[in-house]
C-alpha cells in the first residue's frame, strides 16, 4: 500500500454529490411478516470521498447500498446517481447505468473461472463493447500490484489476489462511484486490510469515490466518513473515524437497544 490509511484526507470542498437518497423507504412482506428495511432515509455521498455505512445487524446497511447502487427497488423516496434520478429509468436505462457509471465490490468475488485475471478485469468493458483506455487500465492494474498476475486465471490466485482483481473490475469502467458490500468477509486480516488499502487509494490517487458497507470497525477506519444506520433510519455520522472510535459508536447503538 502506498498510503498510510489514517493520513488525513480531506475531500474537495468543491466536490458534488455522486449518490444521494431523499426520504427513502424500503418495506419487505406484509401484515405480521412486514419489516420496515428503510425509514425515510436522507444520505449523501461526496465525489472523491471514502465513506463507510455501519449499523447492527438488521440494520438496513445493505438494503441502503443495494438501493442506492440501483439493485434493488424502493417503495418511495427518491436515489440519485450525481442528477440522474433512478425511479425515472426502465429496466434497460437501469442497466446501462448500472454497467457505465457504478462499479460493484462484493463479499463473493464473482470471477468467471474461465477467463484470466485481466480478462475478468475488463469483462464490464468487453460486454459493452468498449475498449479498455489503456492509461487508466495501467494505472489501475500498477495501484493493486497484480501486473506480474493477469494472466493466471482465479484458481490460481488467492483470495486476496482475486478480489483485488474484482476491485480493478469496478473501477476499470472509471465509473462515477464504486459501492462495496462487506468486500473483506471472506479474506483473512492481511489480506483485507490490502483490500481495504486499494479502495483507500483509488479515492487519493485516482479521484475515486467509493462506499462501503461494513460491520468491522476496523475497515470503517479506512473511511473519511462513517454513516450509521439502526432500525433503518440513519442515526449518526463520524468524519475522520478511527477504529476505537467507530467501536465506542457501535457500543452505544447496541447499549441503546437492550434498553428500549
Amino acid at each position: 500500500m502506498t498510503v498510510n490509511p489514517r493520513a488525513p484526507h480531506t475531500p474537495n470542498a468543491t466536490s458534488g454529490i455522486a449518490a444521494a437518497t431523499t426520504d427513502l423507504s424500503k418495506v419487505y412482506g406484509s401484515g405480521d411478516n412486514r419489516v420496515v428495511a428503510l425509514n425515510r432515509v436522507n444520505a449523501s455521498f461526496r465525489e472523491g470521498e471514502f465513506t463507510a455505512i455501519m449499523g447492527p445487524s438488521g440494520s438496513g446497511k445493505s438494503t441502503l447500498m443495494h438501493c442506492s447502487a440501483g439493485l434493488d427497488s424502493f417503495d418511495s423516496g427518491s436515489v440519485r446517481i450525481g442528477t440522474t434520478e433512478l425511479g425515472t429509468l426502465n429496466d434497460r436505462q437501469l442497466t446501462a447505468l448500472r454497467r457505465d457509471r457504478i462499479g460493484f465490490v462484493f463479499q463473493a468475488f464473482n470471477l468467471l473461472p474461465t477467463l484470466t485475471a485481466l480478462e475478468n478485469i475488463t469483462l464490464p468493458l468487453t460486454i459493452a463493447g468498449r475498449k479498455p483506455d489503456r492509461q487508466w487500465l495501467d494505472r489501475v492494474v500498477s495501484m493493486i500490484g497484480l501486473s506480474q498476475r493477469l494472466d493466471h486465471r482465479p484458481g490460481q490466485l488467492s483470495g486476496g489476489q482475486q478480489q483485488r482483481v474484482a476491485v480493478a473490475r469496478a473501477l476499470v469502467s472509471r465509473p462515477a462511484i464504486v459501492f462495496a458490500d462487506e468486500p473483506t468477509g471472506n479474506l483473512d486480516s492481511r489480506a483485507g486490510a490490502e483490500v481495504l488499502g486499494f479502495l483507500h487509494d483509488s479515492v487519493r490517487e485516482l479521484g475515486q469515490t467509493v462506499v462501503v458497507v461494513t460491520h468491522d470497525p476496523v475497515a470503517a477506519g479506512y473511511a473519511d466518513r462513517v454513516v450509521f444506520l439502526a432500525d433503518g433510519c440513519l442515526v449518526d455520522e463520524m468524519s475522520q473515524p478511527t477504529p476505537d472510535g467507530v467501536l465506542d459508536r457501535m457500543k452505544g447503538f447496541d447499549a441503546r437497544a437492550r434498553t428500549s
